[in-house]
């Protein structure tokens, strides 16, 4: 029923567009047929509407994998580096919610751990918004800044990394199972913004899942109960999107390759000196304006590497079973 659903609805777009076109067509003809500059204006921006719509529908099809539907977890760490990376990683954690607000979507954050003397250590992100999650699923890598360092006063250039993991939020509906055995569970005062309580008690959690190495740090609750629903919830989610990556590795037979997001593992280059670049080394797609890619204008550099991943048949994976 829904396949037949979904048909109907392609079949009506088809033949919207179709007519749109053919409008289009006409109206650029007789625009050319009676010397009429306005018609003929007319009609080519009635046709240049027509392929940005046929661009973005291209694009949404392309998010058809099993949780694309979802709101989504963004996390972002600072690598190696101290001060350099931590503030690229705030860089990056901005110019994520910059694209969030520009595409209307909802931005929550929900943990962040400062930087030392700038910039944060890690952060972590609830982005709430259609499809957020298959918008965003092609993010997860290491990314690199080349630029000459603001906290430099030799102004040399430096290097700084940053890993941003993407993961789905999932509803009850999903089930996973886990063996209370297989987690470390322990409690601590939380830190940060909060007041004399956030001092007194000890009810940030912290929850590590012994046989994946995933750990998951909650303290925006002000009770161990809060903060434990909250990072269990968090911990799931993880454990799905790890089952969710290790299936497409295995439909595209690179499970090491396209898994492995360590450093050395970059996915995108954002070079501020000497020249002015930002390059996704997966696909190729470039963009020499820096600062609106850093403001959230980010979509080309989506949209590439959906297709490219498409390409690879990643999205023909569907997860049928629990973790």
């Amino acid at each position: 029923m829904r396949q037949r659903q979904q048909l109907e609805a392609a079949l009506t777009v088809l033949k919207t567009l179709e007519v749109d076109l053919d409008d289009a067509r006409t109206l650029v003809e007789l625009g050319e047929m009676e010397g009429d500059e306005d018609t003929i204006k007319e009609g080519e921006a009635a046709l240049a509407r027509i392929v940005e719509d046929v661009q973005k529908r291209s694009a949404e099809a392309l998010l058809s994998g099993e949780a694309d539907a979802n709101n989504t977890y963004l996390e972002v760490h600072a690598g190696a580096g101290g001060t350099e990376s931590q503030d690229w990683a705030q860089m990056l954690l901005r110019m994520y919610m910059r694209w969030a607000e520009r595409r209307g979507f909802t931005v929550k954050l929900i943990d962040e751990s400062a930087g030392e003397e700038a910039g944060i250590k890690s952060a972590t992100l609830e982005i709430s918004g259609e499809k957020a999650f298959g918008w965003l699923k092609t993010e997860s890598g290491v990314h690199r800044l080349v630029r000459i360092s603001p906290f430099d006063s030799n102004a040399r250039r430096h290097t700084s990394f940053a890993s941003v993991g993407v993961y789905p939020v999932i509803d009850d509906s999903i089930e996973i199972d886990i063996n209370p055995s297989d987690l470390d569970i322990s409690f601590t005062r939380s830190s940060g913004a909060g007041g004399q309580h956030v001092n007194r008690t000890e009810s940030a959690v912290r929850v590590v899942h012994k046989p994946s190495g995933i750990a998951i740090f909650a303290q925006e609750q002000r009770s161990q109960h809060q903060n434990r629903d909250i990072a269990m919830k968090r911990l799931k989610a993880r454990l799905y999107d790890l089952e969710l990556k290790k299936r497409e590795a295995q439909a595209m037979e690179d499970n090491a390759a396209k898994s492995d997001i360590g450093w050395g593992h970059q996915i995108r280059s954002y070079v501020l000196q000497p020249y002015q670049l930002v390059k996704d080394l997966r696909t190729g797609q470039q963009s020499t304006d820096p600062s609106a890619v850093l403001d959230g204008d980010i979509d080309q550099f989506i949209e590439a590497a959906l297709a490219h991943r498409l390409e690879g048949g990643a999205d023909a994976v569907q997860v049928e079973d629990a973790v």
